[in-house]
């Protein structure tokens, strides 16, 4: 504690006016709504006209995606740059931490695994992370209009504050105008919005510009007199009241959200498919799995033990951060008999990267890339081997169905997008082979790298690198009425793709009736009036 004190990193200020306007939203702590409202409010400043990119300095989340020229970024990072309707870049999230076990993280920079670090060593790495993040920034600021910044976290984590990167240290450099956003539906907001501030430095309370109250739920009106004691207490002006919904649906970044036991089909009625996904200790990029959760009568849950295995139509292994610890956990809670039984019994398996190595007769990790155990048999499942090795391979995709049978019965030849990040190589014979590589997006494609994934003969087990699988909808919907005809039951229409951008739309107006947006330009400095299309 008291070398990181001891040696804090100078306060920054950049705020040349040739740059791009900013604008931060911070909370008062971790899950308290600021990815969705960054996102909200990157799809405003493009519906009014603007050219607008995410920016969050320091992500810590093992829920990633690939960019185009295969940099490896937060995946809330990659959602808030399709709300704002551009490519997703690395400098949008120069700092990816991907946790690997209690106290140590893969540290990505830029967009590439720099090390992997202890928490006390991590701090070593500040100033060079720093570089790294105020570089990016700039960047995005001379190519657009306005930038639109997520904190992490608290900027009032007293004992983490002389070396942050990512909160107070960055409103600071930049000159942004600070939006402070609360939870009410915790419980305690005032006191957490007033105790922030009393926590800050007098520069840094100079930045906060408003607050905003998310996820509320109730009468407004019973909140007035509380808004006005806020707003004299501090000074600050509350910017708006954002309600709770339930009917607009964007990914999520927290793993907070798996613990939504159910999803999808809302009553067990209405459940006719239920789908299993294996809560692994360190699961990676669980919105690979939203798609099935608004597919009706999907239900989706996320199972943590032997005894709430249950009987599912569809059991999902899916990716994480450190296979060989989550196989042995996975053995641990008597999970990987439960998955085992399971398909002995004729049932469905999809494995999704880490899931499809633990499909696996074996895997080998000689170079202790993810374990300190060198060897771990698998599943048995696929007769596959994988071996992991020191470079990460992180690829867009896209390719097509090259298998007709099972799971994949009436998707032969459709197209396949999404991306690969993993460490390991898996090998196998005598399995299908259900995908046909075609581009990726980064390095040629060859013959050894053309087909992905495998089946069994039955086609019921699938495993496949290919994350955002069930975000193709022709497969998912070809893999659900492969299901639905197994158990002989008729599943409804489903909607159709591009649903997703009609969501950004959904949350841009729930939030734009929610606050007050003459406030929010005001503190911008954007002019809404603006010509662009005459500049």
């Amino acid at each position: 504690m008291r070398d990181r004190m001891d040696n804090p990193l100078p306060i920054q200020h950049n705020e040349g006016k040739s740059l791009g306007k900013v604008l931060m939203v911070q909370g008062t702590a971790s899950h308290v709504g600021k990815s969705v409202l960054v996102s909200a409010l990157c799809r405003i400043f493009r519906q009014d006209g603007f050219r607008v990119a995410p920016f969050k300095a320091q992500n810590m989340s093992n829920n990633s995606y690939v960019t185009r020229d295969g940099g490896e970024i937060g995946r809330a990072q990659a959602v808030q740059a399709e709300a704002a309707g551009v490519e997703a870049r690395v400098e949008m999230n120069p700092v990816l931490l991907k946790p690997e076990a209690d106290h140590i993280a893969q540290v990505v920079r830029m967009g590439r695994p720099m090390v992997s670090a202890q928490v006390r060593d991590y701090f070593g790495l500040k100033s060079q992370l720093w570089e790294s993040v105020h570089t990016s920034l700039d960047v995005l600021r001379r190519d657009f209009d306005i930038v639109v910044i997520e904190g992490a976290g608290s900027p009032a984590e007293i004992n983490l504050k002389a070396t942050e990167i990512v909160n107070m240290r960055v409103a600071l450099y930049s000159g942004a105008p600070v939006l402070l956003c609360g939870d009410i539906d915790r419980g305690g907001v005032f006191a957490s919005l007033v105790g922030t501030m009393e926590l800050l430095e007098p520069e840094e309370r100079e930045a906060v510009k408003a607050f905003v109250i998310n996820k509320f739920r109730g009468d407004a009106s019973l909140l007035t007199d509380g808004l006005t004691m806020l707003e004299e207490r501090t000074g600050i002006p509350v910017a708006g009241v954002v309600h709770h919904f339930r009917d607009i649906h964007i990914p999520e970044e927290d793993s907070v959200a798996l613990d939504i036991p159910v999803r999808g089909a809302t009553a067990l009625a209405d459940t006719l498919l239920d789908v299993a996904v294996i809560q692994l200790p360190h699961i990676s990029n669980f919105d690979d799995f939203d798609p099935l959760a608004r597919e009706p009568g999907v239900g989706l849950r996320y199972v943590a033990s032997a005894g709430g295995f249950g009987k599912p139509d569809l059991v999902i292994l899916p990716g994480s951060k450190t296979t060989i610890p989550d196989l042995e956990w996975l053995e641990a809670q008597g999970l990987a008999e439960a998955v085992r039984q399971h398909q002995k019994a004729g049932g469905s398996i999809v494995g999704i990267c880490g899931g499809y190595q633990m499909l696996g007769a074996r895997l080998y990790d000689p170079e202790g890339i993810e374990s300190t155990r060198p060897e771990m048999e698998g599943l048995g499942i696929l007769p596959l081997t994988t071996v992991f090795a020191g470079t990460k391979e992180t690829h867009r995709i896209r390719g097509m169905v090259a298998e007709g049978s099972g799971l994949l019965s009436g998707a032969m030849g459709e197209t396949v997008t999404g991306y690969e990040i993993h460490m390991g190589r898996t090998t196998g014979e005598g399995v299908g082979l259900p995908f046909r590589i075609e581009d990726r997006t980064d390095v040629p494609v060859t013959p050894a790298s053309a087909y992905d994934g495998a089946m069994d003969e039955t086609g019921r087990v699938l495993g496949t690198y290919i994350h955002g699988l069930f975000h193709n909808g022709m497969v998912r919907r070809s893999i659900l009425r492969e299901l639905a005809r197994l158990k002989e039951v008729a599943l409804p229409e489903a909607e159709q793709d591009g649903v997703i951008d009609a969501e950004f739309d959904k949350l841009a107006d729930w939030v734009r009736a929610s606050l007050d947006m003459d406030l929010i330009y005001a503190m911008t400095g954007l002019d809404r009036n603006f010509d662009r299309a005459g500049a």
